[in-house]
């Protein structure tokens, strides 16, 4: 009956390797690819620097008239003003659902003609022309589906040297995709690739995410099986007839057995850690409640809480010497705040009182308060103030999956003694928050852990993480195409056999 196991594990492992090895192959090879370049994104930095000052002369528009014009009844789940084609403009994010307003003019807009998308490139990308490509819904460079709500995109050509691609949104205006040639070229090679998008914006879209699931299910079984074959087929004690601790004498075979009991623990964590990325079968999902946004803020974003014309607070920070590219509306503890951005991503805060100030964070008390609200009736367990990165709070490359999110210090971080034993760390640059339950913190364990080796200590002290990474991938893609030679060849045998 054993000996039975051991045949089931060996063909289970043969002919699965014959399948999946390619697939093994092309992650180990892409995945060293977006460790230097990561699919193509606008980040906030990116976009910031992009933008014109905003001119508080021509923000003729009020709030209360911005927001009758987007024709919603309900309060905007955010409020922010940019610029599109060097002109003021509002948008309001409903759920998903982004409206936007000219603030010049108070006119709604509805749908971005070819001319305006034009016009919003040529104003983004200001040392380069551009022309007019076409009105797409989705392609290789667009699966995200942070771009959902503003399909269809505009496309636009720039004569730049890097031949960088914008992409518009149809709803308002904005570029909200760059992708130049450097990325372009790369991910054919990297993310699209890992990814598997290839199945994506077809006819298997549908079914994209489950192949990614299931193909990385198979690989991890794949390397499973594998390491068990290795340790059994591997003598311990003593030596086979021809005098070695592996039976296999053909070089394939043999380097094979080798190379998988030397990298097989890094190829089966690596693919696992990949399965729970995409976070199967919801196994990270919380089952609390979804925390209100409303309840956190103390108000709906509404005129009342902001008497300061929005020209009028751009004035005032214009007159501390800070310049916004954009200004978002909050509110915190039922008062109203503008936060304004500059070009490098700096930021001030203001009261939205005819008697403002200016100033750069938030206290501490506030932002507790307003979290105590948010998570009632659940109390603080413990609480402190990050000044330092460390295992749940830390930052990335900007190309990476998370490296666009701003990660500033310090935060406050508090733990409340909920279901979940949910963590809140709240940014008082902004007095934004992000909300990390029991788990999501498993998920970092399983997934950015074990998937990118993003340890601190090894993330400050490249290129250790950088030689480690290449020499583990190296491992992995010797193991796979030492496996498509041996799984070809046995496959050709198979078929010269039945034919």
């Amino acid at each position: 009956m054993l000996n039975g196991l051991k045949r089931y594990l060996y063909l289970s492992h043969r002919w699965l390797g014959i399948v999946l090895c390619l697939f093994m192959a092309m992650w180990f090879v892409s995945g060293v690819v977006m460790m230097y370049v990561g699919y193509p994104k606008l980040t906030p930095q990116e976009k910031l620097s992009a933008l014109p000052g905003l001119a508080a002369e021509r923000c003729r528009v009020s709030l209360a008239q911005a927001l009758a014009a987007g024709g919603q009844v309900k309060s905007p789940d955010s409020i922010r003003l940019t610029s599109v084609a060097g002109a003021p403009r509002y948008v309001f994010i409903y759920g998903k659902t982004p409206i936007a307003v000219d603030a010049e003019t108070g006119n709604r807009i509805d749908q971005v003609t070819p001319a305006q998308a034009l016009a919003s490139a040529d104003s983004f990308l200001a040392t380069a022309d551009g022309y007019y490509l076409d009105r797409i819904d989705e392609d290789a460079w667009t699966h995200s589906k942070a771009l959902d709500e503003h399909r269809p995109l505009h496309r636009v050509q720039m004569a730049d040297e890097q031949a960088t691609l914008l992409y518009i949104s149809n709803t308002t205006g904005e570029v909200v995709r760059d992708a130049n040639r450097h990325e372009r070229t790369w991910n054919w090679l990297g993310a699209w690739i890992h990814w598997l998008y290839p199945f994506r914006g077809g006819a298997l879209d549908r079914y994209a995410a489950d192949i990614v699931i299931y193909t990385a299910l198979a690989g991890s079984v794949l390397s499973l099986l594998g390491l068990i074959v290795g340790i059994l087929r591997w003598r311990f004690q003593g030596l086979y007839k021809h005098g070695t601790k592996t039976p296999y004498r053909e070089a394939w075979m043999r380097w094979h057995h080798l190379l998988g009991l030397g990298f097989g623990v890094i190829a089966f964590t690596w693919i696992l850690s990949g399965l729970f990325s995409m976070n199967p079968w919801k196994i990270f999902d919380s089952t609390a409640a979804k925390p209100k946004l409303q309840a956190y803020m103390g108000g709906d974003i509404s005129p009342q809480y902001f008497p300061l014309s929005v020209a009028e607070a751009l004035a005032r920070f214009q007159n501390t010497g800070f310049q916004p590219r954009e200004i978002e509306w909050r509110v915190l503890n039922g008062q109203g705040y503008y936060i304004a951005f500059d070009s490098q991503g700096h930021s001030r805060i203001q009261t939205a009182q005819t008697d403002s100030r200016v100033f750069e964070t938030f206290d501490w008390s506030a932002l507790q308060t307003a979290a105590e609200r948010l998570m009632a009736p659940n109390k603080i367990a413990r609480q402190s103030v990050l000044n330092e990165y460390d295992f749940y709070y830390y930052s990335r490359a900007t190309h990476t999956m998370t490296g666009h999110i701003d990660k500033r210090l310090p935060i406050l971080r508090l733990e409340f003694a909920d279901a979940d034993s949910t963590w809140l760390h709240l940014d008082p640059y902004t007095g934004n928050f992000s909300k990390l339950d029991a788990g999501r913190r498993v998920s970092r364990w399983l997934f950015a852990f074990l998937h990118s080796w993003d340890w601190l200590h090894l993330l400050n002290n490249r290129p250790v993480w950088d030689v480690l990474l290449i020499v583990f991938s190296t491992g992995g893609l010797l193991i796979s195409a030492s496996g498509i030679v041996i799984g070809w060849r046995r496959a050709k045998r198979k078929l010269a056999i039945h034919y």
